[in-house]
């Protein structure tokens, strides 16, 4: 009797230690931060998904954008809240780049639990009409023959664009200028205005200008043509094997929230990726939904870090 009176205390003090089916609070309000500006396809792919999670989980959910530090700000206030769930991030891949390019980073990020990746996209190399290169292969060409005499405009030290930058000069083994620049719009302006002879962005912000003959595309960053730019040949096919950049989009929570949590937002997320109208709005803001629940979405936040700490780390290039 007594031994089994001890089992019983045991499995009573477990329980307590290890409740099961940890919950979210259904009377209290989910935020999710955006660490980037308001507008643009990323906080448009965010606000969809806090208004999709809050009908289905019947409490509202919320987005804050925190744009300081290039993400650093808004990854960091996600990384030291409660993890219970209520707090979240729309992570992006500058998040797996910030211990590679900046010194004191306050977290890393095993300090995020992935609960589900959302939307993926490719970026384009584009240049100015009047730049003779007309493909990735003839920008080599023309860049062993100058070498560092070509720059490209970036969106900032740091971004997924200056990472390709660095990628095509480390795979391809030439030396063209990064010029960082204060946002995706004002490389534009100076690629159209022919103040610099070709840039990085993503699709959206580019296409229009290529449809009216203001601006051509090199080369897309994505290993594949992405299936919204068939007619586009990758960076790889243009003699630069292996050169594979996709930005991407998800969500996460603190670590250590309980699995049931994150089960729980991964498999409502799933449903909402689902959706064939979520998946026409994603693309109208110039993104592809690529749903992956947590386990995957964890796999590749690791193996982009290593991979792209490999390639700034070769590339010479410093934290600052």
């Amino acid at each position: 009797m007594n031994t089994m009176r001890q089992a019983l205390i045991v499995g009573l003090l477990m329980t307590l230690a290890h409740p099961a089916g940890a919950q979210l609070n259904p009377s209290r309000q989910i935020t999710i931060v955006v660490p980037i500006g308001a507008g643009g396809g990323v906080d448009a792919t965010g606000r969809l998904i806090a208004e999709k999670l809050s009908e289905r989980l019947k409490q509202p959910v919320v987005v804050e954008n925190r744009p300081a530090a290039g993400g650093m700000v808004g990854a960091d206030s996600v990384a030291k809240a409660a993890p219970d769930g209520q707090t979240l991030l729309l992570m992006e891949t500058s998040a797996v780049l910030h211990k590679w390019l900046h010194v004191n980073v306050p977290y890393d990020i095993a300090d995020f639990a992935p609960i589900a990746r959302v939307a993926t996209s490719p970026l384009i190399l584009f240049a100015n009409p009047s730049f003779a290169p007309n493909n990735a292969r003839e920008l080599i060409a023309l860049a062993k023959s100058e070498p560092g005499k070509l720059s490209a405009g970036t969106p900032g030290i740091g971004s997924p664009h200056h990472l390709g930058m660095m990628m095509l000069n480390a795979l391809a083994k030439i030396e063209i200028v990064n010029v960082p620049y204060r946002g995706a719009a004002l490389v534009l302006n100076d690629v159209l205005a022919g103040q610099i002879p070709m840039g990085w962005a993503a699709p959206t912000a580019v296409m229009p200008h290529v449809e009216t003959g203001k601006v051509k595309i090199l080369g897309v960053a994505s290993a594949q043509r992405p299936a919204s730019l068939p007619q586009v040949p990758s960076i790889a096919e243009g003699g630069v094997p292996g050169f594979d950049l996709d930005i991407w989009f998800g969500v996460a929570a603190p670590a250590k929230t309980p699995p049931d949590v994150l089960a729980r937002l991964s498999r409502e997320i799933a449903d909402i990726v689902a959706q064939p109208d979520v998946k026409e709005r994603i693309a109208k803001v110039g993104l592809s939904a690529a749903y992956l629940d947590g386990a995957k979405f964890g796999e590749q936040i690791r193996g982009d870090h290593e991979r792209f700490g490999k390639i700034i780390r070769e590339a010479g290039i410093k934290p600052n």
